[in-house]
């Protein structure tokens, strides 16, 4: 799992920390993205969007927690299991996603 960790904390250093990785903004794998101000409602729906482009999942609505979503420990399990379910595969019809 620590290469899908490596690769989200790339995605959120990216895209919601400027590219700031530094220690001014360091976060554990198990920080809540919410709660440190890391990412906001709209920036969950493109964390999502990334996860199915990229990990070819389909995720529903009722996915969208914060259990799920909302670290990155959380998000790695996650996406593991998904990748573990036939019925999440990409290609399966996607929801309008809401946090």
């Amino acid at each position: 799992m620590e290469p899908l960790i490596r690769e989200l904390r790339q995605f959120i250093v990216d895209n919601f920390l400027f590219g700031d990785g530094s220690d001014r903004f360091a976060f554990s794998d198990d920080d809540s993205f919410q709660a440190r101000g890391i990412v906001d409602s709209t920036g969950i729906l493109e964390l999502v969007c990334h996860l199915e482009e990229k990990y070819a999942i389909s995720i529903a609505d009722d996915e969208l927690m914060p259990e799920n979503l909302d670290s990155l420990s959380s998000v790695a399990r996650f996406v593991g299991r998904k990748r573990l379910d036939p019925a999440a595969v990409a290609g399966a019809e996607t929801a309008s996603h809401a946090y």
